[in-house]
């Protein structure tokens, strides 16, 4: 959560003249509801359920730039589904810097709490084993602009197809 990789990776696709997808957003088209009202009405059992569904739909695609949920790599199923049908990049970052750049965010109804900093640490405590066994490249985004990362994740594509 506050990674970049909506941003990241809208850009990236333009650059490699990709179609880009986001999980959490297609989720949001097809219900007609935002991620906190799905949250609030069908727990994050439910949210989990249709992020699976969108997550398989997508992974099938070609020639895609896909950034999902943090927590779907809690899915074993999803984690499969990723891990099968592309190249994975974990944008790693501090959880007190993920804390920042989330700030004023009221949409992440997990962060919803009265110390959001301890959640994020617990969040990303959970979260980082996954990301970490599952990432073909790590980026770290700690003090890294978003051109900077672009350009670092456009010089592995480039290194990957040349081996």
């Amino acid at each position: 959560m506050g990674a970049g990789k909506t941003t990241i990776g809208r850009q990236l696709a333009k650059k490699l003249s990709s179609q880009f997808y986001d999980s959490d957003y297609e989720i949001e088209q097809r219900t007609g509801a935002d991620i906190p009202l799905i949250f609030e009405l069908e727990g994050e059992e439910g949210f989990r359920k249709r992020e699976t569904q969108v997550i398989e739909e997508l992974v099938s695609l070609k020639n895609i730039i896909l950034s999902t949920g943090g927590g779907s790599v809690l899915s074993p199923v999803n984690r499969k589904a990723l891990e099968d049908n592309g190249t994975i990049i974990y944008l790693k970052s501090t959880a007190e810097k993920l804390f920042k750049r989330t700030a004023e965010d009221k949409r992440r109804p997990l962060l919803q709490t009265e110390d959001r900093l301890g959640q994020i640490k617990k969040i990303l405590s959970e979260r980082e084993p996954y990301y970490l066994s599952m990432a073909d490249e790590i980026i770290d985004t700690h003090d890294l602009g978003i051109k900077q990362i672009i350009n670092k994740i456009l010089k592995l594509i480039e290194t990957n197809e040349s081996n």
